[in-house]
């Protein structure tokens, strides 16, 4: 529900009228809040942001990843693994990166209003062939691996296909070994024409939606599929593309200053290697490994 209202509401001020910072994850007793998740977001500029407000499967992932890393840090914590003279050394490390890294990228990150509508459009239409989306094909497939019976599995297989066409779904549930499709119904969803192996590509163009195909043979097993739908190339709208086309465009801009930014820190300030010292750091460097506390 949240990244609905994270459109809706902006990124800065943001505040429902029943809970000032809810709860947005949690493992157990560990939970991870609502100003929490955007602190995270660091220096990220109102594109990102709104792309990735518009991505729920990234932020779903965000939130997980920092549930996770609040239930590790706390098992560190108990065993007081920051006082590890490495760990010390690390935290001095991280932090310096950090800083300089975040000062970095926010020197060098592009105004908000780049890009303006008119270079978006100028980008858009300069990189229509390149925005293209190929033809793509909405599978589902029954599989039944390479293995000892597998030949007499195929033909059950095809058997009640024949007796009953339309029980594609059910015979998918009961006889697929491919169990992630298998619990959909045998659906493996969209695949553009490049993601899809030359054997099997090579059947679909003969195929009418809702047809089945003849058993293809591949190295892992036999492949029977079912075309569900299938999309024409097009090329998307100016509309469609006009958030991720700005991101691209900020990020390009951005990588380009950022090394203008060091080539020029470079230039004032020359950097200078000892090769006899560097050449002989491995042969002093304390080793890596840290006993774990039980």
């Amino acid at each position: 529900m949240w990244p609905c209202l994270l459109l809706c509401c902006g990124w800065s001020s943001f505040i429902l009228a029943e809970e000032s910072d809810p709860v947005i994850g949690s493992i157990g007793e560990t939970e991870v809040h609502q100003s929490e998740v955007l602190a995270s977001f660091g220096t990220l500029g109102s594109v990102e942001k709104e792309a990735l407000a518009r991505d729920p499967a990234t932020l779903n992932k965000l939130v997980r990843s920092l549930l996770v890393q609040r239930v590790i840090l706390k098992e560190a914590l108990e065993k007081k693994w920051e006082e590890e003279p490495q760990t010390q050394a690390l935290i001095k490390s991280t932090r310096e990166a950090a800083i300089a890294d975040s000062y970095l990228k926010a020197v060098n990150r592009p105004p908000e209003s780049y890009p303006s509508e008119a270079e978006l459009k100028m980008a858009y239409e300069n990189g229509r062939a390149a925005l293209t989306v190929p033809r793509s094909f909405r599978l589902a497939q029954i599989y039944v691996a390479e293995e000892a019976g597998a030949e007499k599995k195929l033909k059950a297989v095809q058997q009640r296909l024949k007796e009953k066409p339309a029980s594609f779904a059910q015979v998918a549930r009961e006889m697929s070994e491919e169990k992630e499709s298998a619990s959909r119904d045998g659906e493996i969803g969209w695949l553009r024409e490049q993601q899809i192996q030359p054997e099997i590509l090579a059947q679909l163009p003969q195929l009418k939606v809702n047809a089945t195909s003849a058993p293809v043979r591949l190295k892992d097993g036999w492949h029977i599929l079912k075309v569900l739908d299938v999309r024409e190339p097009f090329t998307p709208i100016f509309d469609q593309v006009r958030v991720q086309l700005a991101q691209r465009m900020r990020a390009e801009k951005s990588s380009a200053s950022m090394q203008a930014y060091v080539s020029e820190v470079l230039h004032k300030h020359p950097v200078a290697i000892n090769e006899v010292a560097l050449s002989k750091l491995l042969q002093n460097a304390p080793s890596n490994d840290a006993s774990v506390k039980p």
